[in-house]
């Protein structure tokens, strides 16, 4: 898969780079100065002052804020959703009926209006050197202006073309529904009758901006990770009442990490769905465990994967650098679902990170609903 981007959700504007091979579109941002190395001083400068201590930073204190995510809306052949810092996202998904291209393009409009555009191709050998709408060149370079110009052209249009050097189509996105997306997002974002709304432009100088996400504060990751023992495991296999059996092993492993404050949680293999393994939570403090605390639950409903158990659960959970990640597919493929992330803040596993796609149609571009600032102390 070739993405004409860097990977979205990084705060990237750019069509030119690759997630998956080397950069080499023709689409690409207008080149950026490498930075100046550091000056060596003149034998007569004077020496600097040394700079004064900065004073200790104000501590932070916990938003304690209840996730809310963002709802997805599909409109035609485009879905959107914003989340709780007014981030909105438009995915362009293949029709439903007849033959599309596996091409796929996502705007991304932050509130506070920044807009980019990313490109995400899973042939190899779609190399665009322009955008065309209905047969209009509207980019062949991707600036901050013409990402917005790009999204400003989309709403009065049919099809998106990417053409390659000589002109030549090479694959084609369509528009149905992108203007009514783009309205959606102009709502929710309280742009709708300003100058800075995408499609309902208008005079009014409503100045809008974009929320301060909340704060979680979690504790940093010390020490070394508890090993459960046997009882342990069956205890918790007992509770969550897990049925997974690995034919070779006889039980999956289950996986252990330290979280800090000389806590372990355990990942607990415990079934199977289709395309997804479901492991329960449980945390080890000394001697003790007991079912992992989650602020909000993983998988597909407000439910989550667990609401059968006692015990909360993660979908495809892995541990990484202090966070825990669930990937709830919907189908193989992996272009519909719900990713999460979760921190732990001492007593809980708090939602840091969502974003989603409901519509199996090709976009493998979650869009963003629920984010949060983690402080570590």
């Amino acid at each position: 898969m070739t993405r004409f981007a860097l990977p979205l959700l990084l705060s990237v504007v750019s069509i030119a780079g690759a997630a998956c091979s080397p950069p080499s579109a023709d689409i690409a941002p207008d080149p950026t100065p490498a930075a100046a190395p550091n000056a060596v001083a003149a034998d007569n400068a004077t020496a600097p002052e040394p700079a004064a201590p900065s004073p200790p930073p104000a501590a932070v204190a916990d938003s304690k804020a209840v996730p809310k995510q963002g709802a997805l809306e599909t409109f035609g052949d485009w879905a959107v959703g914003c989340d709780n810092g007014l981030r909105c996202t438009l995915a362009s998904l293949l029709p439903e009926a007849g033959e599309a291209d596996n091409v796929t393009l996502n705007i991304v409009r932050e509130g506070d209006a920044e807009t980019k555009v990313y490109i995400d191709s899973r042939d190899e050998a779609i190399r665009p050197a322009s955008l065309w709408v209905d047969g209009k060149k509207i980019a062949t370079k991707l600036t901050p202006e013409s990402a917005l110009a790009i999204a400003e052209a989309l709403p009065a249009g049919r099809r998106l073309e990417l053409r390659n050097r000589k002109d030549k189509a090479v694959a084609t996105i369509s528009l149905k529904g992108a203007a009514a997306a783009m309205r959606y997002a102009d709502a929710e974002q309280g742009r709708a009758g300003t100058p800075t709304a995408l499609v309902a432009k208008g005079t009014s100088t409503k100045v809008v901006e974009a929320p301060v996400l909340p704060t979680i504060v979690a504790p940093a990751i010390t020490g070394e990770a508890a090993t459960p023992t046997a009882a342990q495991l069956a205890a918790m296999r007992k509770q969550a009442e897990c049925d997974l059996v690995d034919d070779q092993t006889g039980v999956l492993s289950p996986e252990a990490h330290a979280v800090g404050g000389g806590k372990t949680l355990v990942i607990l293999p415990c079934s199977t769905g289709a395309y997804n393994l479901i492991g329960a939570l449980f945390v080890i403090d000394g001697k003790a465990v007991t079912p992992a605390e989650v602020d909000s639950p993983s998988g597909f409903d407000e439910t989550g994967a667990d609401s059968q158990t006692p015990v909360r659960s993660v979908v495809n959970g892995a541990f990484r650098d202090g966070l825990l990640t669930s990937y709830a597919k919907g189908r193989g493929i992996g272009d519909c679902g719900v990713q999460q992330s979760y921190v732990w803040d001492g007593t809980t596993l708090r939602l840091s990170e969502q974003s989603a796609m409901s519509e199996c149609r090709g976009n493998p571009n979650y869009i963003s609903t629920w984010r949060a600032t983690v402080v570590r102390r």
